[in-house]
């Protein structure tokens, strides 16, 4: 007589159930798939509308001896050139045959009040509207950097409405920050964007010594004066960049028709 077979133990149901729960949960949650969800970007603004497309700036047609302000910070100014007016304003002004009148505050910006004179937004307002310039240029500034970004672009946007209001028959071209140190701040780089954002949505031709790379670890030394100037560029420093701002001055410029419909010359 033989024993009856062994019977077969019975496995639990509860841990296929679980797998199978899990399963599912899995599934729904990649259906869902939360984390491919993103935030508008940062440069839109709270009602969801992306940055302003920019507007390609008109060539300039400057007349000859062109009455132009250049208006900014120190170095605009002429700080730590031998004499102010060795600063690249004035130097700019005379290679270039302009009337020239130069507006530099030092330490100023559009929030911050300079060492000389208020933010950028209150000496526009006390500037003179019977100067009428051909052509204004706008220089600056990295005096805003520890303030950046709350409230800047309205500051920025407030100041330049007040100066197209101010001088209506006038030109305008944007010369950004160029770093006073090297690498370039973030936030002076942020400013530099910003910049040349609001100046393309204007029209307006904006002029970046930082993407242009203007100053370079290679020629630093001898541009800025990291001693006495605190920072600031050296008489040769300010010639530099008065020859760089020329360049791209002329390369936005039209001086007279003839010189746009000249024949091609005799091949």
């Amino acid at each position: 007589m033989t024993s009856p077979a062994p019977s077969r133990t019975q496995r639990p149901l509860w841990p296929i159930v679980a797998l199978a729960v899990a399963v599912a949960l899995v599934c729904a949650i990649a259906a869902w798939h939360p984390w491919t969800r993103t935030s508008p970007p940062a440069s839109e603004g709270a009602g969801g509308a992306g940055p302003a497309a920019a507007i390609a700036p008109a060539p300039l047609a400057l007349p000859e001896n062109a009455r132009v302000l250049i208006f900014g910070d120190s170095w605009t100014y002429g700080s730590a050139a031998k004499r102010p007016t060795d600063g690249y304003a004035y130097v700019v002004g005379r290679t270039m045959g302009w009337d020239t009148i130069v507006d530099g505050v030092r330490g100023s910006g559009y929030l911050k009040p300079g060492i000389d004179g208020p933010s950028f937004g209150e000496r526009i307002a006390a500037l003179d509207p019977a100067l009428d310039p051909d052509l204004v240029i706008i220089q600056g500034s990295i005096n805003d950097r520890r303030l950046h970004p709350a409230g800047y672009r309205a500051a920025v946007t407030a100041a330049w409405t007040a100066l197209a209001k101010l001088y209506p028959d006038a030109r305008f071209v944007v010369l950004g920050p160029a770093p006073q140190v090297l690498p370039v701040e973030k936030a002076t780089a942020a400013i530099d964007r910003d910049l040349a954002e609001l100046a393309g949505a204007r029209g307006w031709a904006y002029i970046s010594p930082i993407r242009e790379k203007w100053i370079t670890p290679a020629d630093y030394d001898w541009i800025i004066d990291t001693g006495i100037g605190r920072d600031h560029p050296t008489s040769e420093g300010h010639a530099y960049l008065a020859e760089r701002l020329a360049e791209d001055v002329r390369l936005l410029e039209v001086t007279t028709d003839a010189a746009v419909e000249a024949p091609e010359p005799a091949r």
